[in-house]
């Protein structure tokens, strides 16, 4: 059931080399009348190269040529992004740095034991102004 097979096959042969070695003869005869009717009309090959490439030139331009469509053109915006973009930073910036100052406020008003009334004003005052800020 385990028995070794072994193969007699040369490691260095691949199915391409193999492929080859099978075609060879068809690919070598077709390039021998490739080259053989090329040497007898030399002057037709040369005009039809010429006719193709003056039809893919023609081709290109008229009928395989983009056209915009009339509808499809972007706005321009008149807002400058980088400023835009500068004055987003610098708002969040203040946020951020007002709401720190009011966590701190909180923080301090709720380690005391007992509050007065303008602590328990000014926490609720500090939750609000907190619940109000933009994220």
């Amino acid at each position: 059931m385990f028995k070794k097979i072994r193969s007699d096959r040369d490691p260095r042969d691949t199915v391409i080399s193999e492929i080859g070695k099978e075609f060879r003869p068809y690919f070598d005869k077709a390039g021998q009348g490739l080259k053989g009717a090329a040497k007898r009309y030399p002057k037709f090959l040369f005009w039809m190269m010429v006719i193709n490439i003056s039809l893919s030139a023609i081709l290109c331009f008229t009928v395989f040529r983009h056209k915009e469509l009339p509808g499809k053109k972007t706005p321009i915006r008149l807002s400058a992004p980088v400023a835009n973009g500068f004055d987003k930073i610098i708002q969040a910036g203040a946020a951020l740095r007002l709401t720190i100052a009011l966590k701190k406020q909180v923080d301090s008003l709720t380690k005391k034991k007992e509050l007065t009334s303008t602590d328990s004003a000014t926490l609720l005052q500090d939750l609000d102004s907190l619940n109000h800020i933009k994220p």
